[in-house]
């Protein structure tokens, strides 16, 4: 676990599932980087972490498993330039062990499924886990039909005409099954990637940051041609479809494949049981530095098949095998600097600039710092991290890329810190544009606030500005936001409206730019016309503001009504937001200091206590709890509004905007008759007649609010089983309570 994620134990249910939409979002862009793109970014241990945390959360909270959940899925799917290839029977993936323990644990796993005693006899094979490109070979009558790749498990990429270019392949077989699909890996030796790394750099062509990535890219070719010139190879390991079996054993049945004419890999090894797995593993990992090509672990599988298939598939990986990553390679080197980059959300994320040194082949100069929390060793509360290493420029640092992909920082040698060494101070304002970086309670990433006003974000929070959820002005799209912000037309969303007074007089600058003329730039300037007038929502979720998306946007309209309510709102509400900041501040000192003493936190007595010494304006408390008491926004979002309107250079880039608008109110359906028209309302418990969605959507579409917590602002409490803490302050505060019949009854005939 890194320093900006909660353990697992400690999330709650709405942390589990935001965690887990980041962790969908993290591992969808990962598959695509390494399966599609052939250009990985995040490495494979990181990549097995964000695997391993997601099943974590997933068995803690498995109602909040997602459809698309990174636990189903395999690969990526395949490219459009491809046709495509449904694998008869699914390529599926490998679970990953990291320690002896995993291992014994594995055997263990199979003796319980199988129902057999220690003493029984289980053999394994163990052969290298191969760095390269999966790929299935279909034979028909001995004659190969089709080659595909993985894809997405279930259906891959038809490269038959490029993998024919294979001399690893064969393009006839003898004595095989009328029907065979053998499966394998496409991969390159590392003295073909480094000749055809030279002749790329002489032929002043790109060249590949490492053999995986070149065989992929290789076999990938739309022309067969370029795929020929690439010295490609193929070990076999597995088969799919079969009209008849190879062997009666994994062993017997490689040992056939490798007499029907394909290369098998040689150290593949019979072993009983863990220890000689864990012996054959040792010995393989020996000599991984002289075998010439890249692997990045051994797999076990158990040998005898009628026990395969006995013990089957989960939903992407086999109960049989399993694979056995081995540990990063690893290089010492001195830390020149450390600096900071602004990403297009404003987190500012330290990059390590290295004297040059080769890690695994490939030389490396930069490694993340992941945050500033990393950097120093300890948590903003000054409690050691876990993987955090107290790193100053000057150090020597040890360096690895597991996967061969992003470089990280292992470990330091304090023993030859230079004396002048300081603690890094991770800035406090955004080096791009000065604005106040903040770090959120419970981010360990801190972010520029500028928002539109920041260069760095600027070009993404425009494209952000005029997407088809927000403002969708026909005929400006993200090229075309690039194309003005680059040449200094736009820096703004504001700047959007005066284009035509400022570079359309007569049309004469607009239409002779390339690309346009002066149709479309009429009618890019009508476009932007009909957009002065926007709707409260659109705008609202238009600005960008983190957290804040088209739900949240809609639910503050809806509640607010008007541009003006919410901003004032807002504002009213910025002292208390203070005071919500000092409490928060307050407690994780108390956390810190109870940890210490070896007692158990006075979390809420502090929080209390911070917050009813706090002095705050009249109104403030109310204008918070108001804030934060809407249905699907809470003290996130409500931060993230203060900060936003807070900043005084992102305000007047909004008030600069707002000038150029017409703001639409938003529509508030009130029925003539309905019995809860402007009232406040507060769903709590279990409702059992219609979910908590249709009931909020019954009591907004009858002219209610819906809030997500009780005040003394509150009308009305619908409370179903298993109503708690919001029942009892209902009633507490003398709030009209009644359960769902009452609730049904209510608005029955409204």
């Amino acid at each position: 676990m890194s320093g900006s994620e909660i353990a697992v134990e400690d999330l709650t249910e709405d942390a589990a599932r935001a965690e887990l939409e980041r962790l969908a979002e993290l591992i969808a862009q990962a598959n695509d980087d390494y399966h599609m793109r052939d250009a990985p970014r995040l490495s494979d241990a990181d990549y097995d972490r964000l695997k391993r945390r997601n099943a974590e959360i997933e068995a803690r909270f498995p109602d909040l498993k997602r459809s698309d959940s990174p636990s189903d899925q395999v690969g990526a799917a395949p490219a459009e330039a491809f046709d495509k290839v449904t694998h008869s029977q699914r390529m599926l993936s490998l679970a990953n062990a990291f320690d002896r323990d995993e291992i014994v644990e594995f055997d263990r796993s199979i003796r319980r499924f199988l129902g057999l005693g220690t003493d029984a006899g289980l053999a394994f094979t163990a052969e290298p886990k191969i760095d390269g490109l999966s790929l299935s070979l279909r034979y028909e009558g001995g004659r190969l039909v089709q080659a595909a790749t993985r894809g997405d498990g279930a259906m891959g990429e038809n490269v038959t005409a490029n993998a024919r270019t294979i001399d690893d392949i064969p393009r006839t077989l003898n004595g095989a099954p009328d029907v065979l699909e053998v499966r394998g890996e496409v991969y390159m030796s590392h003295a073909d990637f480094a000749a055809l790394n030279a002749r790329q750099e002489e032929a002043g062509a790109r060249t590949f940051a490492n053999p995986r990535n070149a065989a992929a890219g290789s076999l990938r070719q739309l022309d067969p041609a370029v795929t020929r010139a690439r010295p490609l190879r193929y070990f076999a390991y597995g088969w799919g479809e079969l009209s008849e079996p190879l062997a009666a054993t994994q062993k017997g049945a490689i040992d056939r494949l490798r007499a029907l004419g394909f290369e098998t890999n040689p150290l593949t090894a019979l072993c009983d049981g863990p220890d000689e797995m864990l012996a054959h593993y040792a010995a393989i990992e020996a000599q991984r530095a002289t075998l010439g090509y890249d692997i990045d672990g051994v797999v076990y599988k158990v040998d005898e098949l009628d026990l395969q298939a006995r013990l089957g598939f989960r939903s992407t990986t086999p109960r049989w095998a399993i694979a056995h990553k081995f540990p990063a390679e690893l290089a010492w080197t001195r830390l020149e600097n450390i600096e900071i980059q602004v990403g297009r959300t404003g987190a500012l994320s330290p990059v390590a600039r290295l004297a040059p040194v080769t890690v695994g082949g490939v030389v490396v100069s930069n490694a993340t710092l992941h945050n500033e929390d990393y950097i120093a060793g300890r948590d903003a509360s000054g409690q050691p991290i876990r993987d955090g290493k107290d790193i100053r420029v000057g150090d020597w640092v040890q360096v690895y890329r597991a996967g061969d992909v992003i470089p990280k920082i292992a470990d330091v040698d304090l023993s030859r810190r230079p004396k002048e060494a300081a603690p890094y101070a991770f800035p406090v304002l955004c080096p791009e544009c000065g604005s106040e970086a903040i770090r959120e309670e419970g981010d360990a990433v801190r972010r520029c606030s500028g928002g539109l006003v920041c260069p760095a974000q600027a070009v993404e929070k425009l494209k952000h500005f005029v997407s088809r959820a927000a403002f969708d002005i026909e005929g400006l799209g993200a090229k075309q936001v690039e194309q003005f912000h680059r040449d200094g037309w736009i820096a703004e969303p504001a700047d959007i409206f005066t284009l035509e007074r400022r570079y359309g007089s007569g049309l004469t600058q607009l239409k002779n730019r390339e690309g346009w003329g002066e149709k479309s730039a009429k009618n890019l300037f009508a476009a932007i016309e009909e957009r002065r007038r926007i709707a409260l929502n659109r705008l609202i979720f238009a600005l960008g503001i983190r957290h804040v998306g088209e739900v949240a946007a809609s639910d503050l309209a809806r509640h607010y009504g008007t541009w003006d309510a919410l901003v004032a709102a807002v504002d009213a509400a910025r002292p208390a937001a203070r005071a919500h900041g000092a409490a928060e501040e307050a407690v994780r000192e108390e956390r810190g200091a109870a940890a210490a003493q070896g007692r158990r936190a006075e979390v809420s007595g502090t929080r209390a206590r911070v917050w009813a010494e706090a002095d705050l304006p009249e109104g403030a408390r109310a204008a918070w709890d108001d804030l934060v008491g809407i249905d699907g926004i809470g003290v996130t979002v409500a931060l993230s509004l203060v900060s936003t309107f807070a900043q005084e250079a992102e305000r007047k880039s909004i008030d600069r905007l707002l000038g150029a608008l017409e703001v639409e109110e938003a529509a508030r359906p009130v029925t003539a008759d309905s019995p809860v028209a402007g009232k406040t309302l507060v769903f709590t418990g279990t409702l059992e007649r219609m979910t908590r969605a249709e009931a909020k959507a019954r009591a907004e579409a009858l002219g209610a609010r819906v809030s997500g917590s009780v005040s003394a602002k509150t009308d009305l409490v619908i409370a179903g089983p298993g109503a708690g803490s919001k029942e009892k302050k209902a009633r507490d505060l003398g709030v009209e309570v009644i359960d769902e019949d009452g609730w049904i009854d209510l608005v029955g005939g409204a």
